[in-house]
């Protein structure tokens, strides 16, 4: 049996069909077909799957879609605007902290929810706050560089 779950997902409304079951990345990636949240262990260890939920940092592979009617989600295709790269995604970029990029997405939305959460972080604070998510390929120096100049610029340019 499927219920249809509405909810807003980066400003714009969105609907689809849910069985009780249905993980929340699925849902997404499936049912919106918002494939940037990326499926990574389907047990909350990796953080591929990030996404914001009501402004908070969450793991959309440890929540049901069903959980989500009525709520506001922000995933990584809502971060660019009007073709404008988001400040993190920019420092991303310049510095380059990806390398496959199979975690990108979760690590950008997770800078996001700290940089909303705390403008200034050390680097201790961004490691702290990182710890939920995997990366294989970059050792993180160069994530935890990018989210330091993220924070930079959007102090400079706040919008």
């Amino acid at each position: 049996m499927t219920k249809l779950v509405k909810l807003k997902v980066n400003g714009a409304p969105y609907e689809g069909e849910a069985e009780d079951r249905t993980l929340l990345v699925h849902f997404i990636r499936e049912q919106l077909g918002l494939t940037g949240t990326h499926i990574g262990c389907d047990t909350g260890n990796c953080g591929a799957c990030t996404i914001l939920y009501e402004g908070r940092s969450v793991k959309s592979c440890m929540m049901l879609a069903v959980q989500c009617e009525g709520a506001e989600l922000s995933t990584v295709e809502g971060l660019a605007t009007d073709g404008k790269l988001h400040p993190l995604q920019e420092a991303f970029w310049e510095k380059h902290a990806l390398q496959c990029g199979y975690c990108t997405p979760g690590m950008l939305m997770a800078g996001i929810a700290l940089l909303k959460d705390n403008p200034s972080p050390t680097e201790q604070e961004i490691r702290l706050w990182l710890h939920g998510n995997l990366c294989r390929c970059t050792g993180y120096i160069s994530i935890i560089d990018a989210i330091k100049l993220a924070s930079e610029k959007m102090k400079a340019s706040p919008n």
